[in-house]
């Protein structure tokens, strides 16, 4: 059993994003954090500030990353007061660690309405990952998923996002950043893309897309949003060739089938920079024959595109069979013999709950 550690001194500025930032007169607080510059230069003027303080903020909160106004130095000492009463930057700490024998750790955050999320950090020789959360539960109801068992109850807000990342202790290594933990992060398409306009654009975190991956089941509007306004990689949640077969796993198959979701990703031109992969759990003599390698590879076919191949990790109450990575080379080596790379993935933090699809804030005793 891996050990729980609980962190007490919650590191924040005047307040806890589980909690309601209230004011001295009761007046709750609006936060700084995960505000793009238009939002910013909206808010200098509102409060009477210079617009030329809506990037003096942007660079406090997403360079320097402090977590008072107090410490934005260069504005003048009459605009953080003024600037006080109605904001707080909005960083909190993490709540629980839990540590795996691979070296994984599972972060525990609070986010607003006294719910919380799970932020899993991997380490991996040179590569250094955060697996982000965009969702307490998740409504895509996905059989082999923890978060869909355990259903949706709130949206994050972009300050909610982007704070696991800062907040996060090993956020100076991070080298890859993928929205992969709890929650499908297009249906919570407004966040998200404030999110990710902070974490690339040069006001913000200034990172590569091509150190961000997003993670999606398929949601089709939104999708075709992600393709044209960002050049971040997408991971397509695929796991079966056949319509019925994914239908009886994963509920927005009946919405937006993969057919679809194909038919629009064959329209843009990933040969360059952007990467798309396709996300194949594996479930023991259900979906690993020569049958479902050979039909996944003519779906795919014409999409210059990689594979990811995933162990099923078993979760309470879901009786889906296991398989194991013997089984899954000659599916691997089809695939790849057809022009397709195919990697097995390697599971990472299943003795803490951490690996694909076993995230939930249910894990916890709260």
């Amino acid at each position: 059993m891996q050990k729980i550690i609980r962190n007490d001194s919650v590191c924040s500025d005047d307040t806890n994003l589980s909690k309601s930032p209230l004011g001295d007169l009761g007046v709750i607080k609006q936060l700084l954090l995960g505000k793009t510059l238009n939002e910013l230069e909206t808010l200098v003027n509102e409060v009477g500030m210079p617009s030329f303080a809506a990037r003096q903020i942007a660079d406090w909160l997403y360079k320097k990353q402090v977590r008072t106004i107090d410490e934005m130095t260069n504005l003048s000492l009459k605009g953080r007061e003024k600037l006080k009463e109605t904001y707080t930057v909005g960083r909190s700490g993490y709540s629980q660690v839990q540590n795996s024998e691979d070296g994984t750790q599972k972060y525990l955050f609070p986010v607003s309405g006294n719910k919380f999320v799970e932020t899993v950090y991997i380490p991996d020789k040179e590569r250094a990952t955060i697996c982000i959360s965009s969702q307490v539960g998740c409504k895509m109801n996905c059989l082999f998923c923890m978060t869909g068992r355990q259903k949706f109850s709130a949206q994050l807000s972009s300050c909610e996002i982007i704070n696991q990342i800062l907040s996060l202790p090993e956020s100076k290594q991070l080298t890859n950043y993928v929205f992969m933990g709890m929650g499908e992060p297009l249906d919570n398409e407004q966040e998200l893309f404030k999110a990710l306009e902070i974490l690339t654009a040069d006001y913000g975190l200034a990172l590569s897309p091509k150190r961000i991956t997003v993670s999606t089941v398929g949601i089709l509007p939104e999708l075709k949003r992600l393709l044209e306004e960002t050049s971040c990689h997408i991971a397509i949640s695929l796991h079966s060739p056949y319509h019925e077969e994914r239908l009886s796993w994963m509920p927005v198959e009946k919405a937006f089938p993969a057919e679809k979701v194909i038919e629009l990703i064959k329209q843009y031109d990933f040969s360059h920079q952007r990467r798309i992969s396709f996300e194949y759990i594996f479930f023991g003599g259900m979906n690993d024959d020569r049958r479902h390698a050979r039909d996944l590879a003519h779906l795919l076919s014409g999409i210059p595109c990689r594979v990811n191949l995933i162990k099923y990790h078993p979760i309470r109450g879901v009786n889906l069979p296991e398989t194991n990575k013997e089984a899954m080379i000659p599916f691997r080596d089809y695939l790849s013999s057809h022009g397709i790379i195919s990697t097995i993935r390697a599971s990472r933090g299943e003795d803490i709950l951490a690996a694909c699809g076993m995230l939930s804030s249910l894990n916890h005793n709260l």
